[in-house]
């Protein structure tokens, strides 16, 4: 049976990291975000798509059921690992997505060493994760101001009324 397009952007570290060298080596910039993409709303295909125009190709750094549950309680996520990797990889202009277990992407992001890092508008650049690494590399940090109004929480909660 043929892999879903979908289905092969969904990598594990060490073929994401041979894969980004590969594309930096044809002088394609790598952007990589990071995040929990619970529910996905408004407000992160807009940051995603944002992201992705800020280089050539766009990976994610998706934290598994483990890391969510630890980050946003008991209840959540509200959707497993695989189906939120694979939403994610069905956009457009996601080009890989990687799963991660720890409490922080910087493993990851060390592995596959970006040439920017991008977050969202409730960071600012002195406590995004990896931004020391990325930039002593050479590499850039991006803030994304948020979409009004969109959070998984708030939908959670709508949800629940």
């Amino acid at each position: 049976m043929n892999k879903s397009l979908s289905k092969l952007k969904v990598m594990v570290p060490e073929d994401l990291a041979q894969v980004c060298q590969n594309w930096q080596k044809s002088g394609q910039k790598v952007v990589f975000t990071n995040g929990c993409f619970d529910i996905l709303h408004l407000g992160h295909v807009e940051y995603l798509e944002q992201a992705a125009q800020l280089g050539d190709k766009l990976v994610i750094g998706l934290n598994t059921d483990r890391s969510v549950n630890a980050l946003k309680g008991p209840e959540r996520p509200v959707n497993p690992e695989y189906a939120r990797a694979l939403v994610l990889a069905s956009l457009g202009f996601v080009d890989a997505v990687c799963l991660f277990d720890e409490d922080t992407p910087l493993d990851l992001i060390k592995k596959l060493s970006p040439d920017c890092l991008v977050k969202g508008g409730d960071y600012v650049p002195e406590t995004v994760v990896g931004a020391k690494f990325v930039e002593e590399k050479g590499g850039k940090v991006f803030i994304i101001p948020l979409t009004e109004g969109f959070s998984t929480t708030s939908l959670i909660n709508k949800l629940s009324k």
